[in-house]
């Protein structure tokens, strides 16, 4: 069973967001709320169906540090994590 945790990666594979990289903001059953930091911040995350989302085997350390002390994760947050990914996949 795949984990559609807090501060995972993931890649929109459907609609006019598809390939675009999102982290995951909360899950409910079907669904889970994403945001990049830009046009889908934390105050307006997108919801999207598990259906047409493809996890992304990487963890951003600096957002996990962040979950684990609970504290508020930021859009600037998000967007370093984003950026670092792909400068990895480089």
């Amino acid at each position: 069973m795949l984990l559609y945790e807090l501060g995972s990666l993931a890649i929109s594979k459907a609609g006019h967001d598809k390939g675009e990289v999102f982290v995951i903001l909360k899950s409910e059953s079907e669904y889970v709320y994403l945001m990049d930091g830009k046009n889908r911040t934390f105050e307006t995350p997108k919801k999207k169906n598990i259906k047409h989302i493809q996890l992304v085997n990487y963890k951003d350390k600096n957002l996990a540090e962040k979950q684990l002390k609970q504290e508020k994760i930021i859009n600037e947050d998000v967007k370093k994590a984003i950026k670092l990914y792909r400068n990895s996949k480089m």
